[in-house]
């Protein structure tokens, strides 16, 4: 079968996302290990699973700013643009594909190309990910980091439990929504060939 490559990302996109997933990756450990771990039998010693989460914060923060920025002065942020026009007609059609087309070997209702990158689906996950729960897990984080910032009551709640409480659900639903990429990274023109573009920058296209 014939297979069209299409340069989708550009080095500092790669960069970002590797940086990205690592710290991803050391924070939800780090802070698995802080919240569930028997004190007596810790997965990471306390001190050190603080101190790793704290670094790959600031990493990520970082890391953050520089997609921001490449977003906003790239053509790469267009990709995160969601349209709102026919938004749920497309989100149904998308969804319907993963869960019966692609099975039936059914062509995608939004094939990949260099105006549209990502699939209205993963142009709204990706763009509720990283424009609403992204800035949460790093706005309470750095809150959390200086809890003398933090307001001593919010609505009832105290206020660091309340902000503990949203970087933790934030952080959360990153992790999910990291599962479920990686997973659908998988479906691809190979098993390996969506995380062979985060090498090459190419994606591979029927």
């Amino acid at each position: 079968m014939q297979t069209n490559k299409l340069y989708l990302y550009p080095v500092w996109v790669r960069l970002w996302h590797v940086m990205n997933a690592l710290m991803c990756l050391i924070l939800i450990i780090s802070g698995v290990s802080m919240q569930y771990s028997n004190p007596e039998y810790p997965f990471i010693r306390f001190d050190l699973a603080v101190s790793m989460h704290n670094i790959s914060g600031i990493i990520l923060s970082a890391s953050y700013l520089m997609f921001f920025i490449g977003n906003r002065f790239t053509a790469n942020g267009k990709h995160y643009r969601i349209r709102i026009q026919g938004l749920i007609a497309s989100l149904i059609k998308q969804a319907r594909y993963y869960a019966f087309g692609i099975f039936k070997g059914e062509q995608p209702p939004y094939p990949v190309s260099t105006e549209m990158k990502f699939n209205p689906l993963q142009r709204f996950t990706y763009g509720l990910t990283m424009y609403l729960f992204v800035p949460l897990v790093l706005i309470t984080g750095w809150a959390l980091l200086f809890p003398e910032t933090i307001v001593t009551n919010f609505f009832g709640f105290g206020g660091i439990q309340a902000t503990s409480l949203l970087h933790v659900t934030a952080g959360f639903l990153i992790s999910l929504f990291l599962i479920i990429h990686v997973y659908f990274c998988t479906i691809g023109h190979s098993p390996s060939s969506n995380f062979k573009s985060m090498i090459d920058g190419y994606h591979e296209a029927h």
